[in-house]
């Protein structure tokens, strides 16, 4: 520019109309996720929630944040913005079903170096269809055009959501006890975590990730990869507020392995068996893809398994029926034994590709 040129924002790089555009488009995806206690209208400084009106008499509030990881960079690569909406609002309300809360409502931050309103209209749909699924409500978030901060075309994602829980249903695991029986729930595919491999395997293997996949020929790899993170909201909160849970636990990064014992008590060990449920095909293509061995499988992927439920074993036929009913896919999985605080995941020579009998546990 020249030395007396007039300077404006929208020189600098930040386009205040196509936001503006932004908060009009977003605005009727913002009011079909309302909910009991939230009813106010986007485009205030915050946003309000009534937990009178949501029915609540002692509820603790339970918050969660969290992004999409590097399942962005395929996105982006590959124009899929519809779905990692859906995955940021499944990490943050899964984690609080988990602690046994009811999530209430769901702020964004989504952050760019040049708003592309088509791709962020995609992105804050996914979002909003994602808060439908968990039952909350989208009441407010943050679109950041910060140009030099990302690479064109690149866009970071967080999500902040609060749930509240009634005092004497929180789950906390103290109610873990040996003799627990562990429920897992299917996962929809690789989920939020592991994707730093995933792209490291597509890299150096040259997969190609528009052609349809190996181990599905109706699907194209891509498509595999991208699956929406599975919501488990609704088919878990009747069973937690019917006190038939002892414990959930979110499987994330770390895997079963690693989530597992975060939601034991001292003395209460977790022992999953791999042969009590079937690999899924994309979890085996990956597995041989990068000639993982099982144990490392076990602390990095899901493996099929996005939920871990502990129940009584009096309800367990119950409590499967329920989330059959609700859509569920279920397996008996494990059990807990008296032990040191942690989990062991095992297998015999067949299951998960191994030669021979194999086992993995993690302490703490």
């Amino acid at each position: 520019m020249s030395d007396n040129e007039s300077y404006s924002y929208a020189k600098a790089g930040v386009d205040i109309a196509a936001g503006n555009a932004l908060v009009r488009a977003i605005a009727p995806l913002a009011k079909a996720t309302r909910r009991p206690g939230a009813d106010a209208e986007l485009g205030g400084f915050g946003g309000f929630f009534d937990l009178k009106a949501a029915g609540y008499d002692d509820p603790l509030l339970v918050a969660a944040n969290d992004g999409v990881g590097t399942k962005l960079k395929l996105a982006i690569d590959h124009d899929r913005h519809d779905g990692v909406g859906i995955d940021l609002v499944a990490m943050c309300a899964n984690d609080l079903i988990v602690q046994g809360a009811e999530p209430l409502f769901f702020l964004d931050y989504y952050a760019t170096g040049r708003l592309e309103s088509g791709v962020a209209e995609r992105v804050i749909a996914g979002i909003a269809e994602g808060c439908r699924q968990a039952g909350c409500a989208l009441i407010g978030g943050e679109t950041a055009e910060m140009p030099g901060m990302y690479a064109d075309g690149d866009y970071d994602l967080a999500g902040f959501c609060v749930g509240a829980v009634e005092r004497s249903k929180a789950l906390t695991g103290n109610r873990v006890k040996a003799g627990d029986v562990l429920l897992g729930l299917a996962s929809s595919g690789v989920h939020s975590n592991g994707y730093s491999l995933v792209r490291r395997l597509a890299a150096d293997k040259g997969w190609k990730l528009d052609r349809p996949a190996l181990f599905d020929q109706d699907m194209l790899l891509v498509d595999a990869l991208m699956a929406p993170t599975r919501i488990y909201v609704k088919s878990l909160l009747p069973l937690v507020r019917a006190g038939l849970v002892n414990a959930l636990a979110h499987i994330t990064g770390g895997g079963l392995l690693e989530n597992v014992p975060r939601v034991l008590p001292d003395g209460a060990h977790a022992v999953i068996e791999a042969d009590a449920w079937d690999q899924p095909r994309l979890m085996a293509f990956l597995q041989a893809q990068g000639h993982i061995e099982p144990e490392e499988m076990a602390r990095t992927f899901n493996c099929g398994i996005g939920m871990v439920l502990a129940v009584d074993e009096a309800h367990v036929t119950a409590v499967t029926k329920a989330l059959e009913d609700a859509g569920e896919t279920v397996f008996a999985i494990g059990a807990v034994v008296t032990g040191d605080k942690g989990c062991t995941v095992r297998g015999s020579a067949e299951s998960w590709s191994a030669k021979a009998a194999w086992s993995a546990t993690h302490l703490g």
